[in-house]
């Protein structure tokens, strides 16, 4: 049997869909289902927390960087018979770019084509029966969209949740469940996104906690009855989930790995890993160089920012990265590009030296942050 899906939507970013999903995860594996998670667009963070919730990985899924045959089967690896996928939204369910219909970057784009009903998250702080207004507006917005149902978020008092519900009832939206104002915890935030999983040392108790409170206000039972088996699985090939990723840089490859370098797609590396190449992880924060034998290495992103200091000092990693890249090649990319150049003006404010081998210097001081798609083509090999 197929497996089933549902999708956490809001109406922006915000509102609490990685606090519901995750919870909506744990709790539903706690009644004993097999529970995967896919991530909508290009973000490396809130996959770890599913990832934490759910004891599997936690893929990506776009409709602007991937063709509806990678998507398809990433939903299908995703899956397991009988199981159930949930799937987070990226930012607002509709914000993606102007371009070909169903491949905007948005989340209603998958929801449409794969046919998956919405779970939509509403903060309601500041308002009540508005929130009525707001849910009818998008479950009308695309008339090929199901939205299956409203879970509140940012509940005050019982008051306030009393008249935030007859919004939706006068809307005819059906409340799915809340989530109060004041919670035991919440996921603290930074510059790119939300604190790493990886950094936060008392996750598996915070999930508990919030997986106990998921299950007291939140109806599983109802969330469960609406998700659906997901349809146009005929787009998929298998071989694809493999390909959509770029080549292996080498046979065994040394991939940097700590806080301070941690965003890596998982099924960019299982894609290499299914090509036959070898991943040797190393830690720069602990001033390990890239290990022997590999033929090539990979700096990703993450926070070198946060940690200029520590990368500066870290004597035998760049050392060991300079002799490394005088006869195989080193890639950077994001964060690993800022390591790759002259210097890094990090969150102290302080300039500390790089690796040293490109001419670039970055600057985190003035923030020049934007996000977004962005189209490359290079003009030679």
């Amino acid at each position: 049997m197929t497996a089933r899906a549902i999708l956490v939507g809001a109406p922006r970013s915000g509102a609490g869909k990685t606090t519901l999903t995750v919870g909506l995860i744990a709790a539903l594996n706690a009644c004993g289902r097999r529970v995967r998670a896919l991530k909508c667009g290009p973000d490396y963070i809130d996959a770890a927390f599913h990832s934490a919730a759910s004891g599997a990985g936690c893929a990506n899924i776009d409709s602007w960087a991937m063709s509806p045959g990678h998507m398809a089967a990433i939903l299908k690896s995703a899956g397991e018979p009988d199981g159930l996928v949930v799937v987070e939204s990226a930012m607002g369910l509709f914000d993606g770019i102007a371009g070909q219909a169903g491949r905007s970057g948005a989340a209603a784009d998958i929801a449409v084509r794969f046919g998956i009903p919405v779970v939509l998250a509403v903060d309601i702080a500041g308002q009540a029966q508005s929130a009525g207004a707001v849910a009818k507006g998008f479950a009308e917005f695309d008339p090929r969209l199901e939205i299956g149902g409203v879970i509140l978020n940012g509940v005050a008092s019982e008051r306030h949740l009393r008249t935030a519900t007859e919004g939706l009832t006068a809307a005819g939206m059906a409340r799915l469940g809340w989530l109060p104002r004041r919670r035991k915890f919440a996921f603290q935030d930074r510059h790119l996104g939300l604190v790493q999983a990886r950094e936060r040392h008392d996750l598996d108790k915070e999930i508990t906690t919030l997986a106990d409170q998921i299950a007291a206000t939140v109806d599983l039972d109802r969330i469960e009855a609406m998700a659906r088996p997901v349809r146009e699985m005929g787009d998929a090939d298998t071989g694809q989930a493999a390909t959509c990723a770029p080549d292996p840089p080498g046979q065994r490859i040394a991939l940097a790995d700590d806080d301070a370098f941690s965003f890596v797609y998982p099924h960019m590396t299982e894609a290499w890993r299914r090509q036959g190449a070898e991943i040797e992880r190393f830690s720069p924060l602990a001033d390990e160089p890239p290990p022997e034998g590999c033929d090539s290495c990979w700096l990703p992103g993450g926070y070198p920012e946060l940690h200029a200091g520590r990368i500066a000092a870290a004597g035998r990693f760049l050392a060991g990265l300079a002799a490394f890249s005088e006869t195989r090649p080193v890639h950077g990319e994001c964060g690993g590009y800022m390591v790759l150049g002259q210097t890094l003006e990090g969150s102290d404010g302080a300039a500390h030296a790089m690796a040293g081998l490109l001419g670039h210097r970055t600057s985190f001081r003035d923030r020049k942050l934007h996000l977004g798609y962005r189209r490359a083509v290079t003009t030679q090999d």
